[in-house]
């Protein structure tokens, strides 16, 4: 009998904001950080897309069993993500940029390469 562990699938979710982080770096983004943690949670990674400040969720999967890897970014983990963006540009004084949420879905094959990767840019806006 097979019994999934909480650390496989942190294990899957850092090898597929790996996969992102390169996708995102040839797509022209620049990576500014990695796992940002604020008290309410963590934004995968921030990064900078051709002037434009943006927060990147990134959700990886075995399968499309349960849906795909971005429909898991419901309005609950939107309000989240808007907080620690919030945060960000808090501690960093940034009163007026632009900035945007993109959302990637990355889904793994057996061999834990990625079959797919898919981006959503600009995939909401801010949440209250």
């Amino acid at each position: 009998m097979f019994f999934w562990k909480k650390t496989d699938t942190i294990s899957t979710g850092r090898l597929g904001e790996a996969f992102a982080a390169e996708y995102l770096v040839r797509q022209g983004y620049e990576i500014l950080e990695k796992n940002y943690r604020r008290q309410f949670g963590e934004v995968d990674i921030v990064a900078r897309d051709q002037g434009t400040l943006v927060f990147v969720e990134v959700k990886t999967r075995h399968s499309h069993l349960y849906g795909t890897p971005v429909e898991a970014v419901d309005k609950r983990k939107q309000r989240q993500l808007s907080k620690i963006a919030q945060g960000y540009l808090l501690s960093c004084q940034l009163n007026d940029p632009t900035a945007r949420f993109d959302v990637i879905g990355v889904t793994l094959d057996k061999n834990n390469q990625p079959a797919q990767i898919e981006l959503i840019r600009d995939a909401f806006d801010f949440a209250g």
